[in-house]
């Protein structure tokens, strides 16, 4: 059983966001499952959205330190695609694709910050 069912996150700009997340989302395996005038959500194809992005011009306050959200990646190359992607697309790095042995010795991960100020993660173990 999975303990979350789905996260949302507020956005200034939907379509903006939807194409960043596109981006840094697919080397993940994940895509956009729904897309409307309000909102995206994204998952696994064939499944329900585990992101939603709900357009909140004007009202979005990225929470501050100690709040990540972290992706399972299913290997290191998909941790760099992913950070690559995330530059590429706008995004700030906030640590590089390595090995991150204070979390455990097989822990390799990458870090950035999303158009909006939200804080991800990319994470093989």
């Amino acid at each position: 059983m999975n303990m979350l069912g789905h996260l949302s996150f507020g956005v200034e700009d939907l379509e903006r966001a939807a194409r960043f997340y596109d981006h840094i989302l697919a080397p993940l395996g994940f895509e956009r499952v729904w897309s409307n005038e309000r909102g995206a959500g994204f998952g696994e194809r064939g499944k329900g959205d585990k992101l939603a992005l709900f357009a909140k011009p004007g009202q979005v306050v990225a929470p501050g330190a100690g709040f990540h959200l972290a992706f399972d990646a299913p290997d290191r190359a998909a941790v760099d695609a992913f950070h690559a992607a995330a530059l590429a697309a706008g995004g700030r790095d906030a640590g590089a694709p390595g090995l991150r042995p204070h979390y455990g010795a097989s822990y390799y991960a990458a870090f950035v910050i999303d158009l909006d100020g939200y804080k991800l993660e990319a994470v093989h173990q």
